[in-house]
């Protein structure tokens, strides 16, 4: 019975070393896929910056623009604007100046508005 018990605890022994490899296995094989999976992912990562920067670069390339053509631009819009205020000016000079004088000169004294008179009783 002794050596039938050694048996079974060394069958139990090697079970356990033959476990404890597959356990060890396992997790080389787990460790070695987390490190490919990281790889991989910064990998992907690298790409898609590489892919966002060219694109943001397109962007600013086509968004820019030359700042002399919008200036140009800003300049005639300015001179127009400017040059249609001259000839309101110009055409609307007479008549602001006579009404303006005419409101200053001719007087017409009333009491205002607001104004209640008492009465006293």
């Amino acid at each position: 019975m002794a050596a039938q018990s050694s048996q079974g605890i060394s069958a139990l022994l090697e079970a356990e070393k033959e476990a404890s490899k597959i356990v060890a296995k396992a997790r080389e094989y787990r460790n070695q896929r987390i490190k490919d999976a990281r790889g991989e992912a910064t990998k992907e990562i690298e790409e898609l910056k590489a892919k966002k920067d060219a694109e943001f670069a397109e962007f600013e390339r086509t968004h820019s623009g030359d700042s002399s053509t919008s200036q140009g631009e800003l300049d005639k819009t300015t001179t127009d604007a400017l040059a249609k205020i001259k000839s309101s000016f110009a055409a609307n000079k007479g008549t602001v100046v006579a009404e303006l004088l005419s409101r200053v000169v001719e007087v017409k004294p009333a009491p205002h508005r607001n104004f209640k008179p008492e009465v006293v009783a």
